[in-house]
């Protein structure tokens, strides 16, 4: 239960970081070496690279509500010629666009690059090269060609092409040469050839340049203002960048003066278009309402209507004249014919057709005469009688008047109430005249606005044309600035030592990270944090002895001193009349359990105690080769399987280099190892040797293979389990640890063994770097620039 409890515990970190590190320092010289490959690098890329400058140029966009030339068009400067889509990111993305990148390109030839062959690297000549191409096809050809020769002078009038594949021929300058069908020819551009200078000429598709120089510029808006661009480029020939920048600003603003331009012509030719159709439309309404004023005979509708409304009115006051003319008549005719004669009629009442005026006057007078001779005398008075015969034929005469005139008025009533009939016939047909004129009138007047706009709108267009102003102003020209912004010399040079550092690191990490294997004693820590560790045994070279002698002074000798220190500790508090039983084995075949197991033994022998190692890997022996003796030696597969066999005849007294061991060894191998293992000789052997010993060593058969040491497990009362460094897989450390937790082997210790003490710089965390003290040279002290790291680990 103590064992079980022990392997719950949570487990704590396992990692060291000291010894992470050491697994880097111990590496110290192929860092020293990455850092110096790369600084080198570095110094070399500072010292063979062109270096690239920054130009920057910046210009303002102008608005186009500032020029006071459109702000004093008749319509107020919102004319439909005003520009509303000029944001600065409309701007920014015109002057990155191929079409406008493409034309600086084109007028500056930049897809035509000289550059001059040095011993490392080639510098262009921008402004003065050498030689000059000139080419002879269409410039459609040349603008999607890709030509790359040399061109070396051989004398002042001829030269040697060499092409990008070797083959070369001599053409003479002002000859026509084809290549990659582009005709051209080479002219010198100055009076003397220099024929130790070669020329590469390399012409690149214009498309292909444009989309390197839109890459390589960054247009972005500079100030609070948001109307300032500034346009920045980096490159190997500043006065080629300003060149650019500048070429393509006045492309820009040529750009936007043409589309303004443009836009004015399309305006005027639309309005053009437009001012004939309207004056067609205008003429034909026009047309129309002198169709429509001859057809209803009139020019006016307000003069015509007030014309016929005069009439109506004449018609009828003559109408109420006459009508009063008749009344009157009725008057006098009934005066004459009442049965009262001889009265005043009425006078002055407008009654003077016929001389029936005069007839009245006449009549009156003589009634007042009568009148006047009757307050006198009689009627029969003759005067009297006279008169009033006078007055009787005046009656009558003035009756037949009456008559005639009534007729007369009669007819001129019938004709004045036709004339007012037509009159207000004529007058009611006036409103849907008028509606009809004004409908005429109004399509008119739509025109004349329409056209008068046209023709206002024609002389905007004219002035704008006229006085275009520049959609950009230039308020700095390109400028290069003095310090190159690549390579910086410093940066690289930081970088190039850390790459250097850093990869020498990644390639070890990557090696450790893919190692599998267990190294030291820091990689068994999952293992040995609830198993006893004993200690470690370094690994021995060719020119070294795999047995340690007596008194011997070497490192391995020095490893089993303390394994063998180490051992007592963990054996002191048991029975000590009886001989400690110590079973050696390991998970696999060929992690050392045998020569740890003779060697532990001798190490033991040397200091007086006595020793019985028992070679108890049947199925593989390998004791017999430490000790010089033969496989087919009896021993205790022989005594297993042959009860006449007893103890005495299989121990071997051996006393090698004067260091007394006495040995069983494993025997014939038999066909059923395990069988043998299982029955009580086994355990009867080791019994009735553990009061002739002090210690008794069993090497035995790995645990993951085979199932030896388990069957006899129990008779141990420790088990040493070997694990190799560089050999042993850290995975497999599960296994041991699930025997130790489930209690199938005893008093469980580790030991590493073949440790390679080469490889650490920090022996001393793990119990490295046993010499110190025990043959540890003053030589060997002074190897490695690391070795201050490990005096104070090392063990006096």
């Amino acid at each position: 239960m103590e064992e079980l409890e022990e392997f719950s515990e949570k487990q704590e970190s396992n990692f060291d970081l000291k010894a992470e590190i050491f697994k880097y320092l111990k590496h110290w010289k192929w860092l020293v070496f990455g850092v110096f490959l790369g600084l080198t690098l570095a110094y070399l890329y500072n010292r063979y690279t062109l270096p690239k400058f920054a130009t920057e140029a910046t210009m303002m966009i102008l608005k186009d509500e500032s020029s006071n030339l459109v702000g004093a068009l008749p319509s107020g400067g919102t004319s439909i010629l005003a520009f509303e889509n000029n944001s600065l990111e409309n701007q920014i993305v015109n002057l990155k666009s191929k079409r406008l990148v493409e034309g600086v390109i084109d007028e500056l030839n930049l897809n035509v690059s000289y550059f001059l062959e040095g011993n490392v690297i080639a510098v262009e000549a921008y402004q003065n090269p050498p030689i000059v191409i000139e080419f002879l096809s269409e410039q459609r050809e040349v603008h999607e060609a890709f030509l790359n020769f040399w061109i070396t002078p051989v004398n002042s009038t001829s030269y040697e092409l060499e092409t990008a594949d070797g083959s070369s021929k001599t053409y003479s300058f002002g000859e026509p040469v084809t290549l990659n069908g582009i005709s051209f020819l080479i002219a010198p551009n100055k009076n003397e050839i220099n024929r130790n200078v070669t020329v590469n000429v390399l012409v690149r598709p214009i498309r292909e340049v444009a989309n390197e120089y839109i890459w390589n510029m960054t247009v972005a808006p500079q100030g609070k203002a948001q109307d300032i661009l500034s346009l920045y480029i980096t490159g190997e020939v500043p006065q080629k960048s300003q060149d650019f920048l500048n070429t393509l600003m006045v492309h820009f603003n040529a750009d936007g003066v043409a589309d303004k331009r443009q836009v004015a012509e399309n305006t005027s030719e639309f309005i053009r278009k437009r001012l004939e159709l309207i004056t067609q439309e205008l003429d034909s309404v026009e047309g129309g309402i002198a169709d429509f004023k001859s057809e209803n005979r009139f020019m006016s509708v307000e003069s015509s209507a007030s014309q016929y409304l005069s009439k109506s009115t004449m018609a009828e006051q003559e109408i109420f004249s006459l009508e009063t003319q008749l009344m009157i008549l009725e008057g006098v005719e009934s005066t004459l014919r009442s049965a009262k004669p001889y009265q005043l009629l009425p006078e002055g009442m407008g009654l003077e057709q016929g001389g029936m005026g005069s007839a009245i006057s006449n009549y009156n007078q003589l009634v007042l005469q009568r009148n006047a001779y009757l307050k006198t005398g009689t009627s029969q008075n003759p005067v009297v009688e006279t008169l009033t015969e006078q007055l009787d034929a005046l009656r009558d005469n003035i009756l037949s008047n009456i008559d005639q005139t009534r007729s007369s008025i009669n007819i001129q009533l019938r004709e004045l109430n036709q004339l007012d009939r037509r009159a207000e016939g004529q007058f009611s047909t006036f409103p849907g005249l008028e509606k009809g004129i004004r409908s005429i009138e109004r399509q008119q007047e739509i025109k004349e606005q329409l056209y008068l706009f046209l023709l206002q709108r024609r002389e905007e267009s004219a002035i704008s044309f006229a006085s275009t102003s520049p959609v950009a102003k230039v308020i700095d020209p390109a400028f290069t600035y003095n310090e190159p912004v690549d390579p910086k010399p410093w940066l690289i040079l930081t970088g190039g030592g850390l790459i250097g550092l850093l990869l020498p690191l990644l390639i070890i990490f990557v090696i450790n990270f893919l190692d599998t294997k267990v190294h030291h004693k820091g990689d068994l820590q999952p293992l040995i944090k609830n198993i006893p560790f004993l200690g470690e045994i370094p690994r021995i070279t060719k020119e070294e002895s795999e047995v340690i002698q007596l008194n011997d002074r070497s490192p391995l000798a020095e490893s089993f001193r303390i394994l063998r220190t180490n051992l007592a500790y963990l054996v002191q508090s048991r029975n000590k009349e009886k001989a400690e039983v110590i079973f050696v084995t390991s998970t696999i075949k060929g992690e050392g359990k045998t020569f740890i197991s003779y060697n532990l033994a001798r190490t033991l022998a040397s200091t007086g105690k006595k020793i019985l190692l028992v070679g108890a890997d049947v199925r593989n022996p390998r004791l017999h080769k430490f000790a010089g003796n033969t496989l087919d030696t009896k021993g205790l597969s022989d005594y297993l399987y042959d009860m006449d066999i007893s103890a005495d005849d299989i121990i071997q007294n051996l006393n090698q280099d004067n260091i007394p061991v006495d040995t069983v060894f494993s025997g014939a191998i038999p066909p059923n190892p395990a069988e043998l293992l299982m029955n009580d000789r086994m355990e009867d052997f080791i019994n009735s040797q553990k009061g002739n010993y002090d210690f008794i060593i069993v090497d035995t058969a790995p645990t993951m293979i085979v199932t030896d040491t388990l069957l006899i497990s129990q008779l141990a009362d420790t088990t040493i389990y070997v694990t190799r460094a560089g050999f042993t897989e850290k995975k497999l450390l599960e296994f041991p640890k699930d025997l130790k937790q489930q209690g199938k082997l005893k008093g469980l210790a580790i030991v590493l063994n073949d440790v390679d003490y080469s490889k650490f710089s920090y022996g001393a965390k793990y119990g490295y770097s046993y010499g110190y003290g025990y043959g540890y040279s003053a030589d060997e002290e002074k190897k490695g620039i690391f070795n201050f790291l490990k005096k104070p680990f090392r063990k006096a």
